[in-house]
Parts: structure tokens; C-alpha cells; sequence
């Protein structure tokens, strides 16, 4: 495969995302809503989507293009001692849901990312935060996985390979981040 074949292939699964808008405008009003309400954002992930979960808080509690006030968005995939613990002591697929169980109030939203929508630690979170009354934002693959059944709203990419389907999470990402952070400093100057 050439650089130029990735590029179109990319360009093209970019241009079916787009088919998604009126779903992804959704979950940048969910996303609103929580810090309306004086809410948190809680995001978790395996992997590159760890990863991914890690920056798209960073921009939320940073910045990502605008200087605005902090937002609360907390990654649940750094803090390796929890997550340690966690693993050791209930097993891989609670690291996630314990720590929801001690940190999530009411009417947080929870962004949970997987390429498969399969992991059981994600499924576990999703439960969890159904049960403790948050509100539910997936991003997946094509598919969904089993992880569309417990969210309010999957984001399904259209693709199945594993680097396209993180690739697009990552501009979904950008984009809620961007529509925050408008509503945020349209909140501020009321």
C-alpha cells in the first residue's frame, strides 16, 4: 500500500463519517448538557483508545483551541495505581467500573471508546454507569459491538480496521471538543 492509498482510503471512511452528523451533534449536546448541569465528563479506553481518552480530556480540562475556563473531564485510563489495584485485586475487566463506582455522580456522562465495542472492561463501565444514572456515549467500530446495547448513543464508524476506526474517534473527539468549548464560552459571556 502507498502513503496515497492510506490517504484516500482515510478521506473516504472521513466522508461516509460524515453521514453521522446529526448522531454526533447529539453527543456534543449530551456533552454540553453534563457541564450545564454541573456535571463531569468520564472517559475510558483500551489501548489506542486509552490513548485517545486520555487526550480528549486533556483538551477539556487544558484547552483545545480557545482559552476558556477548565472543564472537568477526567480519563480513567492514567492512573496506573488504581488501575493496578484494581486489576490485581477484581480482575482486568472491573478496572473501569470500580472506579466509576467511586467517582461518578448522577448526570456524568461517560464516553467509552473501543474499536471492537466488545472489551468487557468497557461493557462493565457501561453497565455500571447505567445503573448509577449516567448518561451514555459510545464510539465504536461499524458494528457498535455489544457495547451498543448500553449506551444512550453509539458512534459507529464506518470501518472495521482497527487504525481507521481510531483514526475517526480521534475527529469525532476534536469535534465535541470543539462544540464545548464554543458552549462554553457562550455561557460565560451570559
Amino acid at each position: 500500500m502507498t502513503f496515497e492509498t492510506y490517504c484516500q482510503t482515510v478521506a473516504r471512511i472521513s466522508t461516509a463519517l460524515a453521514g453521522l452528523a446529526t448522531d454526533i451533534d447529539r453527543a456534543a449536546a449530551m456533552a454540553n448538557a453534563a457541564l450545564e448541569r454541573g456535571n463531569k465528563i468520564l472517559l475510558c479506553g483500551n489501548g489506542g483508545s486509552a490513548a485517545q481518552a486520555q487526550h480528549l480530556a486533556a483538551e477539556l480540562v487544558g484547552r483545545y483551541l480557545r482559552d476558556r475556563p477548565a472543564l472537568p473531564a477526567i480519563s480513567l485510563t492514567v492512573d496506573t495505581s488504581a488501575i493496578t489495584a484494581i486489576a490485581n485485586d477484581f480482575g482486568y475487566e472491573t478496572i473501569f467500573s470500580r472506579q466509576l463506582e467511586a467517582l461518578a455522580l448522577p448526570g456524568d456522562l461517560l464516553i467509552a471508546l473501543s474499536t471492537s465495542g466488545n472489551s468487557p472492561n468497557i461493557l462493565n463501565a457501561l453497565k455500571l454507569a447505567a445503573k448509577k444514572g449516567l448518561p451514555r456515549l459510545g464510539m465504536s467500530n461499524e458494528s457498535g459491538g455489544e457495547m451498543a446495547r448500553f449506551c444512550d448513543l453509539c458512534l459507529r464508524v464506518p470501518s472495521t480496521s482497527t487504525n481507521h476506526v481510531q483514526e475517526m474517534h480521534l475527529v469525532i473527539g476534536h469535534f465535541l471538543c470543539d462544540q464545548v468549548e464554543r458552549r462554553s464560552l457562550e455561557m460565560k459571556s451570559l
